[in-house]
């Protein structure tokens, strides 16, 4: 990452990360009922300081500066802070379309909230890469789902939509038996040619992006998106099993983006 932009990446890192906890700490105390006053209470209060332009919140003092200095659209964070108030309540989605309004606020704006910190190349079509942003982060949560579905059932919640799963024989019954059968390989698969299409989509929108910004994103995308990579090499046992990345594609992706920021700074 550029690094006069990491402080300004950091600052919206903890505003999601914050609110994730809120709703995702498994250790919290906290009653689904008291969880959901206090998200809304904090979001009411960020949201409140956003457009007011000030704010005694840490992660608000953070946020409030980095919103106003790079001129990022305020809905972006109501649609985000929507979603993780959807988790109190939505245990899953049955259709595509449907699953698609969470994963709008959860991870498409935060696509769209790094273009206007990263920036474009001059003249490149500034929409154009908002599109690709927004596909990535799609992609990049739906890589999510597909690897944390276990890990998901254990919180109560199916994200995979249901219809699609059924297009396979597949339940939310038989998910919570966590068998990796052949009907549940099929809708892996299913799912993993989606992400693999919106990267395919989102890899060319890179480009648009600032010179000092595409060899990082690029790695993120490599990386991310190559958690599906790591559930066909655990033969999609994903309920026994965690996908990730091994440290030697890390090291080679990474060393790959430092020797093109090492290009770009000569």
């Amino acid at each position: 990452m550029p690094k006069h932009k990491r402080p300004y990446v950091h600052a919206l890192y903890g505003f999601a990360r914050y609110a994730d906890e809120i709703v995702d700490d498994l250790a919290s105390t906290l009653t689904p009922a008291e969880k959901e006053i206090e998200l809304r209470t904090w979001s009411n209060k960020l949201l409140d300081d956003l457009k007011n332009g000030i704010s005694y919140d840490h992660i608000g003092r953070a946020l409030v500066d980095t919103v106003h200095r790079w001129k990022i659209p305020l809905h972006y964070f109501d649609a985000f802070l929507k979603s993780m108030a959807m988790d109190l309540t939505i245990t899953q989605y049955q259709k595509y379309d449907d699953l698609m309004e969470y994963v709008y606020g959860s991870a498409a704006v935060i696509g769209l909230e790094m273009v206007h910190i990263l920036g474009v190349k001059e003249g490149a079509d500034f929409e154009r890469a908002l599109t690709g942003a927004k596909n990535l982060g799609i992609a990049f949560q739906l890589a999510n789902f597909i690897r944390d579905i276990g890990e998901d059932l254990d919180r109560g919640r199916i994200y995979l939509p249901i219809e699609e799963l059924e297009e396979f024989g597949i339940n939310r019954q038989a998910l919570e038996r966590r068998e990796v059968t052949k009907p549940f390989i099929q809708a892996l698969k299913f799912q993993i040619s989606r992400v693999r299409e919106l990267k395919r989509e989102s890899d060319d929108a890179i480009q648009y992006l600032a010179h000092d910004a595409i060899p990082c994103i690029q790695a993120a995308s490599d990386l991310y998106c190559g958690i599906v990579d790591e559930v066909e090499a655990i033969n999609y046992d994903v309920f026994n099993k965690r996908a990730k990345t091994s440290m030697a594609r890390r090291g080679k992706v990474a060393f790959s983006a430092w020797r093109q920021m090492q290009e770009i700074s000569r």
